[in-house]
This record gives C-alpha cells, sequence and structure tokens, in this order.
C-alpha cells in the first residue's frame, strides 16, 4: 500500500506540474475562428476554460482515488481508460487557456487532493457506491458544461467545439458507470456534491 501511495503522490505531481500529452487531437484543430474575439470576450472563454481545467484536475483525483482500493478488472479497465479520456479533456483545456492568454487555476492543488480523498472513500465503502459515484459526478459535469456552453461568447467557436466534445466523453463515462452496476446515491449526498461543485466553479472562475 505505502509503495501506491507514493506512485499516486507522483502522479499527481505530474499532473500538476507537467502540461499533458493528449493521446487525441484538440477538436477544433481543423475550425477557423472568422471572428477576432475582443479582450474581453477572451477573459469571459479563458475564465470559463479555466473552471473546466480545475474541474479536469478533480477527475484526474476522483479516478486515481478510485483505482486506488478497487480490485474489480472490470472496473479498473473503464476506470483507466476514462482517466486517460480526462487527460485528454485537461491538455485540451490548458492549451485553450494559454490561447486566451488566460492563466490556470492556482487552487488546483486542493481540489486535485479533495477529489482523490473523495474517490478513496467510495471505492472503500461499495463498489456500486463507487460506481454511483462516478455516474452523478459524470453527470453534474454534463449539466455544468451545458451551461457554459450557453455562455461562452457566440464568435468563440473552437472553444465550444472543445467542450461540445468533453461533453459527449462525460456522457459517455457516465453511461459505462451506470451499464456496470451504479446505484442512484441518496439525495442528500447528490445535494452535498452539487454545493461541492458550486464551490469549486465559484472559486476558480476567480483565482
Amino acid at each position: 500500500m505505502i509503495d501506491s501511495l507514493l506512485s499516486e503522490i507522483d502522479r499527481a505531481l505530474k499532473i500538476l506540474t507537467v502540461k499533458p500529452v493528449p493521446r487525441r487531437i484538440r477538436p477544433d484543430s481543423s475550425t477557423i475562428q472568422n471572428k477576432t474575439l475582443t479582450q474581453k470576450e477572451k477573459a469571459l472563454s479563458a475564465k470559463l476554460m479555466r473552471v473546466n481545467h480545475t474541474g479536469e484536475v478533480c477527475a484526474q483525483g476522483l479516478y486515481r482515488g478510485q483505482l486506488l482500493f478497487n480490485k474489480n478488472l472490470l472496473i479498473k479497465s473503464e476506470l483507466e481508460e476514462a482517466a486517460l479520456e480526462e487527460i485528454d479533456h485537461l491538455s485540451w483545456c490548458e492549451s485553450r487557456i494559454e490561447d486566451l492568454e488566460g492563466k490556470v487555476s492556482k487552487l488546483n492543488p486542493i481540489f486535485y487532493f479533495g477529489s482523490f480523498a473523495m474517490g478513496s472513500i467510495a471505492s472503500i465503502i461499495d463498489e456500486k457506491y463507487n460506481l454511483g459515484f462516478l455516474e452523478e459526478t459524470e453527470k453534474q459535469v454534463t449539466e455544468h458544461l451545458g451551461d457554459h456552453l450557453k455562455k461562452i461568447p457566440k464568435k468563440d467557436i473552437k472553444t465550444k467545439k472543445i467542450l461540445e466534445k468533453i461533453q459527449e466523453d462525460e456522457k459517455k463515462h457516465q453511461l459505462s458507470a451506470k451499464k456496470m452496476g451504479a446505484i442512484e446515491l441518496p439525495a442528500p449526498l447528490k445535494a452535498v456534491m452539487k454545493v461541492t461543485s458550486k464551490i469549486m466553479t465559484t472559486s476558480t472562475y476567480r483565482v
């Protein structure tokens, strides 16, 4: 277990400090943005993408925490594949933030380790509970992305292209968790997750 924890610490440091390398090309790579964004529009898109970037940092922490105590090989395989897709998301968000002359959140380490702890606890409690936690997380992320797609400036078609693909992947992860036997979480826990998500989105939008 000590070796596993040391390995996870090393992985966390890489996630938080090393530029991620995606397996897939950025969804907007062939998209031509004909209309130039104003500084105000770029700043808005950059802030929204910073929130999404932190969301992907949280996803990495969550998946790694869930994998730490998981013993089901099928679930392990699905979680590892989803985590790799989230690395793509992390890279896409980070590079788009750079395009928009923005910065990633300084709060990322806090949210990574917080998500890791929640994922670890969920995996310890129960296998189906673990999957239920994953399904609800992906559901809330999908809804959150839908909200951001409405807020992104209309001219910023490149950012929208990225978010649409991320949303598509998140829906797939949600359905995968459900197929593997996820149980629906109690309403109070869902409410707590929404409050936690709200704290994350509000704080990282500003910092």
